[in-house]
């Protein structure tokens, strides 16, 4: 019998196990950390054995394949073990789509994969189409394939999936942009893009992809690369060169142009104004699932009511309260530099500073120049928020007044003392959330219930 050994116990190893179960392997969980009373309950109802606190080498290293949850880094010892032993070690995406015969949607991207996927996953489901929703979004795609037999799934997934990726082959694939992120885990920009490209790596003729052509990183791997996938680009830039290639959706002047010269009808048009989410780089997410509709063939009403009725995310842009006309944005969710670009710019105002900004926790290797021009010209004091906030405070000093505090309730406390009516007070991190939370979702909820008390 097979022996499969999973490392981690989270979603999405738990999963993991669950799959490797009902497909009769003989399994073994090992979490290096404490195992959650959640995951803890399942595997022991299902009988699945299991270690927590420790990776024992000799159960580990017996295993003919590891699928290893995307948390763990390639670099501990008992995974660098694993493949000098010439182990197998992928990921639960790796895994679960071996044992299915779905089409998978995959998205992935540094920014904005959860928005498109829910909003893609939304339009699908709303044009009647047997789909599920799984991935990064917090739902393991293992776990779920062992019951539902969807025909199509939409996966958000991330480059630490992606690693364990080896086999994987989306019917559609998209890559909405590539920014630095996750330093602290690759050794160079270069190989983190390289990450995000495996997403491609099996595709071929018969499959699809959408990227961003407006990212330079994007266009020279596609160039070095010649993937064989039929490529389908959008552009925000509407530039005339780009809008001659038939193989390019573009957005101008307040309207959505998204173009699949391999289908019929082969362009259709899409209205900003009809679209629920705010934001150009929302209009960018609603382009890519536009496009996925077109190629699985949704009709065009479908998808317009699909965009029109999405709800949007939890923690990403999200208003959570208002208080004597203060309104506070939960933007938990934007754990990079370039999430915060997009933030600070989702808000227009007539020549004043109207934002106050809490930030900070725990740096994944940050470049603040990208957002130094919009912190200047639109907020007007900076709040870091977290254990060990020097970078943020040095490369902001000279450009807004900073308040410094490990407290979210602190942190709500004084930027609404420091508020006026008509301001904004947004959380929008740029850092991990771990120094102080659990997650994001956590460091959002309590920003939520911080609020909550000011009223």
């Amino acid at each position: 019998m097979k022996k499969v050994v999973v490392l981690g116990a989270g979603e999405s190893g738990t999963g993991a196990a669950l799959l490797a179960k009902a497909k009769n392997f003989e399994v073994f969980v090992s979490d290096g950390g404490k195992i959650s009373e959640k995951y803890k309950k399942i595997l022991e109802e299902n009988q699945i054995p299991f270690e927590e606190g420790t990776h024992t080498a000799e159960l580990v290293l017996s295993a003919h394949e590891i699928i290893k949850s995307p948390g763990i880094p390639d670099n501990t010892p008992i995974v660098r073990a694993a493949i000098e032993k010439q182990i197998p070690v992928i990921s639960e995406i790796e895994f679960g789509f071996r044992h299915t015969k779905a089409k998978i949607i995959a998205i992935t991207g540094s920014n904005g994969k959860t928005t498109t996927t829910l909003l893609t996953y939304h339009i699908l489901k709303n044009a009647g189409l047997n789909v599920g929703l799984a991935g990064n979004v917090g739902e393991s795609f293992a776990q779920k394939i062992i019951k539902n037999h969807h025909e199509y799934y939409v996966l958000e997934v991330s480059s630490f999936q992606l690693d364990g990726c080896f086999l994987f082959k989306p019917y559609i694939s998209a890559i909405l942009n590539i920014t630095p992120d996750h330093l602290d885990r690759y050794e160079s920009f270069d190989a983190y893009a390289d990450a995000k490209f495996r997403i491609i790596r099996s595709q071929n003729e018969n499959d699809y992809f959408i990227y961003n052509i407006d990212s330079e990183i994007i266009e020279k791997k596609i160039l070095k690369l010649k993937p064989a996938v039929q490529q389908l680009a959008i552009t925000l830039a509407a530039k005339d060169d780009l809008k001659a290639i038939s193989k390019v959706s573009y957005f101008q002047n307040g309207k959505i142009i998204t173009r699949l010269p391999y289908n019929r009808p082969s362009q259709l048009i899409f209205y900003e104004k009809d679209i629920a989410l705010r934001g150009k780089h929302n209009v960018f997410n609603a382009m890519v699932a536009i496009l996925v509709a077109q190629i699985l063939g949704v009709d065009t009403e479908k998808i317009k009511d699909g965009l029109a009725t999405f709800k949007g995310v939890p923690h990403r842009l999200e208003q959570v309260g208002e208080v004597r006309g203060v309104k506070f944005i939960n933007d938990s969710k934007a754990t990079n530099v370039d999430s915060v670009f997009y933030a600070l710019d989702s808000f227009e105002f007539e020549n004043e500073k109207k934002i106050i900004w809490i930030a900070g926790g725990i740096d994944k290797g940050n470049n603040y120049e990208q957002i130094k021009n919009l912190v200047a010209g639109r907020v007007k004091h900076l709040i870091a928020l977290g254990k060990d906030n020097s970078k943020l405070c040095h490369f902001f000093g000279n450009i807004v007044d900073i308040t410094q505090t490990d407290s979210i309730e602190e942190a709500v406390k004084k930027a609404y003392k420091l508020a006026k009516k008509d301001d904004i007070v947004l959380l929008s991190p740029a850092c991990a959330s771990f120094d102080l939370f659990k997650n994001y979702e956590d460091r959002g909820e309590q920003f939520r219930k911080a609020v909550e008390s000011l009223k």
